[in-house]
């Protein structure tokens, strides 16, 4: 009679945990300095804090492609008070790295994928002869011709998406690899590398402000919001096709159910906020807002497909 009344006493505690979550301040880790998914993170907290009524605080965590960030999420307590922003390199980094200090399946909770990329845009710094792709791709292509890209780290969407076209183009270029999105496209429009696949949030600012060259998006079809760029198809490279990734809500293993759906709910209410989606859709990237079950099963899978992108590209694990 005494375990049947625990019992009953402990499950009624279970709804208990999500009805009063929050009730303290929400520590954000975002695994990157600056760039799309700090952007997309700020956006969402702000939005959560104002529908919980409770602070959600994003901290920074970049260097070596999000996995410092990972890894202090990975290790914290499966509360809810401390939650992880990620890039899609948090499926990308097993196929990159011979070993990480968490188990990518196994050492997260996949709550809801925030936004999709569509694609990425490739651009190149002004001091780059080509103004189409195929310009570039000759160009490269020139014995004397020396090529550098960046990339916010060691195995990244955009790392990965470079690797994939030197591959099939059978350009030969430097990897520079940098501590976030914000400084390498910063880099690009510093002229301190010539070339870069990236995600439009940080992207686009110098775009518009004329300090580099967008010459393809590799979407299926050309981006809303810059419909003058052309898919990589229509710029002469019609077998080059890449994602660009997404930012997701993580929290670590073991995060109770009810707070995992509740938080999901919680996003999918924020992204139908018209002042949340017109920020994001700005900054070019796609609302998503899936559920917990829903992601999870996506995210699982997209480990695998990047691990057959790498394997096709040739990349080695470092």
């Amino acid at each position: 009679m005494k375990s049947t009344l625990a019992l009953l006493l402990a499950l009624a505690c279970v709804p208990a945990l999500a009805q009063n979550y929050p009730n303290r301040p929400v520590r954000v880790v975002v695994a990157a300095q600056t760039g799309g998914p700090d952007t997309v993170a700020r956006v969402v907290a702000a939005q959560l804090q104002q529908q919980l009524a409770h602070p959600f605080v994003v901290e920074n965590q970049g260097g070596s492609n999000g996995i410092v960030g990972a890894t202090t999420v990975a290790k914290a307590a499966p509360d809810g008070y401390t939650l992880l922003v990620y890039s899609s390199g948090i499926v990308i980094n097993p196929a990159m790295h011979k070993s990480l200090p968490y188990d990518t399946e196994k050492d997260f909770t996949p709550i809801t994928n925030l936004v999709s990329n569509g694609g990425l845009f490739f651009a190149v710094a002004n001091n780059v002869p080509a103004k189409s792709l195929q310009e570039f791709i000759d160009y490269a292509k020139k014995p004397d011709t020396q090529i550098s890209y960046s990339t916010p780290g060691v195995g990244n969407t955009w790392h990965l998406a470079m690797e994939v076209f030197n591959g099939m183009t059978g350009i030969k270029s430097t990897h520079i690899p940098y501590k976030g999105g914000g400084p390498a496209t910063a880099a690009l429009a510093g002229g301190e590398v010539q070339a870069m696949f990236a995600s439009p949030a940080p992207l686009m600012p110098h775009y518009k402000s004329g300090r580099v060259r967008v010459l393809a998006w590799t979407g299926a079809a050309r981006h809303p919001g810059f419909p003058e760029v052309p898919t990589t198809a229509e710029a002469g490279l019609p077998q080059y096709r890449h994602d660009g990734g997404w930012f997701a809500l993580f929290g670590p293993a073991g995060l109770p159910s009810d707070i995992t759906e509740k938080l999901a709910g919680e996003v999918r209410k924020a992204m139908q906020d018209p002042g949340v989606r017109d920020r994001l859709q700005k900054i070019g990237v796609f609302p998503v807002a899936d559920s917990p079950a829903e992601f999870r099963k996506f995210y699982l899978a997209e480990i695998k497909t990047y691990a057959e992108q790498a394997r096709l590209a040739g990349v080695k694990p470092e």
